[in-house]
């Protein structure tokens, strides 16, 4: 599946040797840049899964925690992250087509969406 965001682009960390030898500094510096970009990758894929979940509330009028459930639901019947499959869904916006698996997991859980209403 096609990723929609660029990812940014890498730069190398500095290495910061301290002079005392005291690294807990240059460990937590580190660590607080991995943690930053760790964040700002969920930020990209939050941006994403939100936008297939106004999609699916509009295909299956549903609430957002129920539009959140289903798409949760389709990511771990087709193994696959939830990021991708809410990318994937948000493609077709642009003329791209589903997955199969993606595809056919969507529809059979709308289907318990409506069946479930219905009861």
């Amino acid at each position: 599946m096609r990723q929609l965001t660029t990812p940014r682009e890498e730069q190398p960390l500095p290495m910061v040797v301290p002079s005392t030898g005291d690294a807990a500094p240059a460990v937590e510096i580190l660590q607080l840049r991995a943690r930053n970009e760790e964040l700002e990758r969920a930020l990209v894929s939050r941006a994403v899964i939100d936008q297939a979940r106004g999609m699916v509330m509009a295909l299956a009028p549903c609430s957002s925690h129920r539009a959140w459930g289903l798409l949760v639901e389709v990511s771990q019947h087709c193994n696959v992250k939830l990021r991708d499959v809410a990318a994937a869904l948000v493609a077709t916006t642009n003329g791209e087509t589903l997955p199969a698996p993606v595809r056919q997991e969507l529809r059979r859980a709308l289907r318990r969406l409506h069946t479930a209403d219905r009861q």
